[in-house]
């Protein structure tokens, strides 16, 4: 191997590690051990979700806030295109649009060339399961072909209900608990969510 070359594999692997995991040269190449953790599906999913990025509209009560992140296949580096990404949650209220054909607060959307996905939504608000309230969370279903389905959810940082959910308090959840981020000087608000897929 030429400097060039090992440069660009030793910096690649220095990312990996440094990102979430780590990345180990095999003969297929690089494997990584950041493959994003699975959670519930919950009973709430609904099938043939809306194309779209945006899932606000007017009159919706709550916080606007985006969340975003790139797609990638399982050496933790190479972003994979046109991966569908589905996400849902509840209302400000708590509720789920389980009926309506306006599937509010449902969404899908295809992943760029890149591997970049992006919804517009607003902070959601929380319901009980049994006695204790589930902490606030994003439901996401992710496929692309080769890869396994990922089905998981995102938390907040902060949220107090995160320590009771029987789910959230996993150390596997751990990367999946979250900070709001103002991104810019207009307060616009931003969740950053990189999902790992693993191969079939």
């Amino acid at each position: 191997m030429d400097r060039k070359k090992f440069i660009v594999s030793s910096g690649m692997a220095v990312f990996a590690m440094s990102t979430f995991g780590r990345a180990i040269k095999s003969p297929e190449g690089f494997k990584g051990d950041c493959e994003t953790t699975k959670d519930i599906l919950g009973p709430f999913y609904r099938e043939n979700a809306p194309k779209r990025q945006d899932l606000t509209y007017d009159g919706l009560k709550g916080v606007r806030f985006q969340i975003k992140g790139t797609v990638f296949t399982d050496d933790c580096t190479t972003p994979i295109k046109d991966t569908l990404v589905e996400i849902w949650h509840c209302n400000s209220d708590g509720d789920y649009d389980n009926k309506s054909n306006e599937y509010r607060q449902r969404a899908s959307w295809a992943t760029n060339k890149k591997g970049v996905y992006g919804f517009k939504t607003i902070l959601l608000g929380k319901y009980l399961n049994g006695r204790l309230y589930r902490p606030a969370h994003v439901h996401f279903r992710v496929t692309a072909p080769g890869h396994k389905e990922l089905i998981s959810q995102i938390y907040f940082a902060g949220d107090p209900h995160i320590t009771e959910d029987p789910w959230a308090s996993q150390k596997k959840a751990e990367h999946r608990i979250l900070q709001i981020i103002p991104e810019d000087t207009k307060g616009s608000l931003v969740v950053n969510f990189d999902i790992y897929l693993g191969t079939e």
